[in-house]
């Protein structure tokens, strides 16, 4: 019998039991170590703000967005069991899967992501959120020498901001609220780190030499912020939306400057990669990349608070409540 979380309502966290299917031939068991909140779409469908008639396109979640739900998608487990027919994991393999926090699990085995030898199964964790912003930096586009502008520098904005330093994007500005994330954010690889106001888009105009910023990701799930985005965006420039606003609607300003620049919004989510590099990008080579950075990324220092899988309530009361303390948050089953 295994415990697993669940929302049973908006802002109430339950642990429920669960049945676990015997193991067919083609599937493993997993027995989980350490799981990741997300502090983007999971913390959303905590609140209740996600639409209700949406549907998870997750096929581990259980429930609906309508409530109650059980979803996430950041667990790192120890194969316990594998089917007769799996030959690429074996047992004691420390893995990656899409799965909400429960402590034991059957999944088939081709979604069991193995981790490399030695990795912190904490860092693990970190996947998920660097698929996604794997799949930002894509849709951005960033060219050598182009200015960024990342608004939100939570775990993903974060994460995004490192990748824009690896892809050759300068300058790399970023925008935060919080003092926390914007040290954080230096360290990441931005060159600055601006507190948002009223005039964020004529300082980053001061920091490109009256241009704008080339691209500006939008990472803060906040829908106020898509406006800032376009105010500072150069002329025919790019602006990536990796948010999911839920329920909350966008009131933008369409009628002036976006009207005359030329500007291209795009979607960014990680369920699907950009038709025009699909010729040369597929989930498999985005899956190598994940895994190399994980190794590769100094992954550790965002871990910024632990629970035990069995204080899971207190972990969203801590997110919900106070966001700007945390980076990423886990819950620890052993």
């Amino acid at each position: 019998m295994a415990e697993a979380v669940w929302f049973a309502a908006p802002r109430r966290v339950e642990l429920r039991h669960e049945l676990t299917p015997a193991v067919g031939p083609r599937d493993v068991r997993v027995r989980a170590v350490v799981s990741g909140i997300s502090a983007g779409s999971e913390l959303l469908a905590y609140r209740g703000e996600a639409p209700a008639t949406l549907e998870a396109d997750l096929p581990t979640a259980t429930g609906s967005f309508g409530l109650p739900m059980k979803f996430g998608y950041a667990s790192v487990g120890s194969v316990e069991e594998v089917g007769a027919e799996v030959e690429r994991l074996a047992a004691g393999d420390l893995v990656f899967v899409l799965h909400p926090h429960q402590t034991e699990y059957v999944v088939p085995a081709d979604v069991a992501v193995r981790l490399p030898d030695g990795l912190p199964p904490a860092t693990g964790v970190f996947a998920a959120n660097l698929e996604t912003a794997v799949t930002v930096v894509l849709d951005a586009h960033p060219r050598l020498s182009e200015a960024v502008l990342v608004i939100g520098q939570g775990v993903l904005g974060l994460l995004i901001t490192t990748l824009l330093r690896r892809a050759g994007a300068a300058p790399i500005i970023t925008a935060e609220v919080h003092e926390k994330r914007r040290t954080a954010s230096i360290t990441a690889g931005a060159h600055h780190a601006l507190a948002p106001g009223a005039d964020l888009a004529g300082r980053v105009r001061e920091l490109t030499a009256g241009r704008g910023a080339d691209a500006v990701i939008e990472a803060t799930g906040n829908p106020d912020a898509l406006q800032a985005a376009i105010d500072a965006v150069a002329f025919a420039g790019t602006i990536v939306v990796a948010s999911w606003y839920g329920s909350r609607v966008a009131t933008l300003d369409l009628g002036s400057a976006f009207h005359r620049r030329r500007i291209r919004l795009v979607s960014s989510q990680v369920s699907t990669l950009d038709p025009r590099i699909s010729g040369r990008w597929d989930r498999e080579r985005r899956t190598a990349l994940v895994t190399e950075l994980l190794c590769e990324l100094p992954l550790a220092g965002l871990i910024s608070h632990r629970f035990p899988f069995g204080d899971a309530a207190s972990a969203y009361e801590l997110l919900d409540r106070a966001s700007g303390e945390t980076l990423q948050v886990v819950l620890d089953y052993v």
